[in-house]
């Protein structure tokens, strides 16, 4: 499910936004220059949050709020910690590995809190605020990045991991043909119901010929067929790189010309922020968290026969992903 790639930190840096550059080619040396593409949000230092607030938000695929100071110590005690155990716990108790987590996770609680943070109810804090900032960011990027190529209508879509519809009902209402799929029925179920709220009439789309989605239960590893465009958004946070790379290919197999893909970079700065969070699980039971590397994503794609044509970066203070779009060498 596109669900959010949030790893929560006060260490975020102030110059919150999109940035977005295509990728150089092949035999050229990527320069470090990156064009803003949108403004960025204007949201409070992290000090103004209350601890109810961060608590409340909290649960295994975010990172504990701390301050810079706290980074050294907490990381000094992270041997202590056994989410690896919790993790196998969670597993035993839904009769399987990460994919049934997933899916009992987002098909009950996940699926309540983040119909709160994908919608647009007033009952957030202000953490799950910007997460859904963050995440509406996401999808404004990806539609600008398919509509750069001209007009979306008649064209096929395969939104892979739908979520609650955010980014497959503005692809219709631009009157692209879109097939989404979510592994959580309760997840594809909401979406449909916002769909026909949405497109219900034809004053509410861009194009006349808008089309309702076709949303279907379904993993990763089930999706079959062919379309122009593949997207996965915050999706490969549940996978590891060894399965990412089959799940990359995968995905790249059923796409004709594009692949746009977000995922949570690996760095050596956001692992530690990681491993802190899961010193702090929160009340709830939650999913384990993966971050990737965009070299390894990149060299997942190249393995295929697909290279990045574009890549941005998305924060907020609580957010952060990194945005792909691929193409076939």
């Amino acid at each position: 499910m596109a669900f959010s790639a949030s790893f929560w930190s006060s260490l975020i840096p102030p110059n919150r936004g999109f940035r977005f550059a295509r990728a150089p080619p092949v035999n050229q040396k990527p320069t470090t220059k990156q064009h803003p593409l949108t403004t960025a949000f204007a949201i409070d230092p992290l000090s103004t949050a209350t601890a109810a607030e961060v608590t409340g938000a909290i649960d295994g695929t975010t990172i504990a709020v701390i301050g810079g100071g706290s980074v050294a110590a907490l990381a000094a005690v992270l041997s202590l910690s056994d989410p690896e155990r919790r993790r196998k716990e969670q597993a035993e108790v839904v009769g399987g590995g990460d994919k049934e987590v997933v899916r009992e996770y987002f098909n009950n609680t996940g699926f309540q809190r983040w119909k709160k943070i994908y919608g647009d109810t007033e009952d957030v804090n202000r953490v799950q605020l910007d997460i859904r900032l963050g995440h509406s960011k996401t999808v404004e990027s990806t539609l600008m990045m398919l509509k750069d190529e001209g007009s979306l209508e008649g064209v096929t879509v395969c939104d892979a991991g739908c979520g609650t519809g955010s980014l497959a009902i503005p692809l219709a209402k631009e009157g692209a043909i879109v097939s989404a799929s979510d592994i959580s029925a309760a997840m594809v179920a909401e979406a449909e119901k916002q769909a026909k709220e949405q497109l219900g009439s034809s004053e509410d789309s861009v194009s006349p010929a808008a089309a309702m989605p076709k949303f279907v239960v379904k993993d990763l590893e089930s999706l079959d067929g062919k379309y122009d465009t593949v997207v996965c958004l915050d999706v490969l946070i549940h996978y590891p790189q060894n399965k990412a790379d089959g799940m990359i290919a995968h995905l790249a197999s059923l796409a004709s010309n594009r692949l746009i893909l977000s995922f949570a970079p690996k760095t050596f700065y956001y692992d530690l922020l990681k491993r802190i969070g899961e010193l702090f699980p929160g009340p709830s039971k939650a999913t384990r968290a993966y971050l990737h590397s965009e070299a390894d994503v990149e060299r997942a794609l190249q393995k295929v026969g697909w290279k990045i044509r574009k890549r941005g970066l998305i924060t907020t203070q609580f957010y952060f992903a990194k945005l792909v779009e691929a193409v076939p060498m």
